[in-house]
């Protein structure tokens, strides 16, 4: 009976132990005192209180480490365009913004934003919307043009990923309905910056470990278009970390994370990570050779990204610079993405892959210089629909480049085999067996089906 009665009261302590631990990160009673101003502290006190998960985020990250505050992101000069109106707290003379840009992120990490906006990814959001063919996609044939409902298709999905210039109310919040909140990773902010470091980075831990996994991009990296986590999962690479990548070294200092922290590369130690005699960036295009994405595979001879720079020059939406890369041009990009194989792979094999790699994208040019060959003769033969997404020959066209063909080279240069083929070029060769025949057959009859 004894031995009954000591179990009962040590599991009834256990229990309430428990639970006291569970809770400790979600405390709404907190109480700072260190380097920080009376204001910031007021503001994580009261919010430890109003918002417990934010002030749980922001105290695990390295920023309370070294007493950024929310007052250090948030706080901004009462005639800002970022600024909310009213004062906040309530009578204190200060004001916030609700946003943070990466202008305010660049006043302690001035390289990484200059990097970023370097790159591929600033033009996210600018493009999607200084182009007419995804304006008319987005708002009249998905949206339907809805004089209500037409901004949900670009709000719940295309903005959640690309980003939008992001518009303010008079009260200095974002309009709603139009895409905000999102992670977009090419904000354009009413401050003239544009990216977001939260799309990796997410706030407010802002995090290096979540950075580096696979699932940072497999957010927005996925699906029939540019299946990258996908991709990554049917690779030796993916296989590994799948395996074992629990187990890895995900913490170490940038321009140190290098083998043995990690057995295989994820997309962050590819396009991003100090390896070798490589320096740490954020700009994931400069290792690139190719644009893979594009209808027609071109090497990446543009320099750097120039959207975030004319963008913050005059607020132009510009489509950007579609050949981004290395300054010193696309064999300097592919050195530089060979040093990362060369912690774990010989010479001989790494310039093995890249040249089956680039047979594969070479061939799938072949296949769409074909294509385009009979989309540019129905065009200028009046054999085309008005409206490309009710022509079978325009949507299967669309697929070939957009779908498939995107498979066929990523696949190929990312080591995904089921994607180089049985999702890629196997696909891409039926989709010109149809694009023929509907082109004989409006050829010959001179007439659409």
């Amino acid at each position: 009976m004894l031995k009954k009665i000591i179990l009962a009261l040590t599991c009834i302590t256990a229990m309430a132990f428990a639970d006291g631990v569970g809770n400790v990160n979600l405390t709404k009673v907190i109480k700072v005192d260190r380097n920080l101003s009376p204001l910031a502290k007021k503001c994580i006190e009261c919010h430890a209180e109003k918002t417990p998960g934010i002030v749980a985020d922001w105290k695990s990250s390295r920023h309370a480490h070294a007493s950024v505050s929310c007052m250090d992101c948030h706080a901004v000069p009462a005639d800002s365009p970022m600024a909310i109106q009213k004062e906040h707290p309530k009578d204190s003379g200060n004001h916030v913004s609700i946003l943070v840009s990466p202008k305010t992120c660049s006043k302690c990490h001035a390289k990484e934003v200059e990097e970023f906006q370097q790159s591929g990814h600033a033009r996210g959001g600018v493009q999607m919307f200084a182009k007419k063919g995804m304006l008319e996609l987005m708002y009249h044939y998905e949206g339907r043009d809805h004089p209500d409902l037409k901004d949900s298709p670009a709000a719940t999905g295309c903005v959640q990923c690309h980003g939008l210039e992001i518009k303010l109310d008079k009260a200095g919040y974002p309009i709603p309905g139009k895409g905000w909140p999102n992670y977009g990773i090419g904000n354009a902010y009413p401050d003239g910056s544009v990216g977001s470091c939260k799309s990796c980075h997410s706030s407010h831990t802002f995090d290096i470990v979540e950075a580096r996994k696979p699932s940072a991009c497999a957010s927005c990296h996925l699906g029939p278009d540019h299946p990258n986590i996908e991709i990554f999962n049917n690779s030796m690479h993916g296989k590994i970390f799948n395996t074992e990548g629990n187990k890895w070294k995900w913490d170490s200092a940038p321009d140190t994370w290098d083998v043995p922290d990690f057995r295989a590369p994820t997309c962050a130690t590819c396009h991003m990570s100090g390896v070798n005699d490589l320096n740490t960036t954020h700009n994931v295009s400069v290792r690139l050779k190719w644009n893979l994405w594009a209808p027609h595979s071109k090497q990446r001879t543009g320099g750097f990204e120039t959207a975030a720079f004319d963008y913050a020059k005059d607020g132009k939406l510009t489509a950007g610079n579609v050949l981004a890369g290395n300054p010193a041009g696309p064999e300097a990009a592919r050195a530089e993405m060979k040093q990362v194989c060369k912690s774990c792979h010989s010479t001989k094999s790494t310039d093995s892959f890249f040249i089956s790699g680039d047979m594969h994208v070479e061939l799938y040019n072949n296949y769409h210089s074909e294509a385009k060959a009979m989309l540019d003769d129905l065009k200028a033969k009046g054999l085309l629909k008005a409206d490309e997404w009710s022509d079978e020959f325009q949507r299967i066209y669309y697929h070939l480049w957009h779908h498939e063909g995107r498979r066929m080279r990523m696949g190929a240069l990312m080591g995904g085999p089921d994607y180089a083929h049985w999702h890629g070029v196997f696909e891409v060769q039926q989709d010109i067996r149809k694009l023929k025949d509907i082109y004989d057959a409006r050829i010959k009859s001179g007439k659409i089906e």
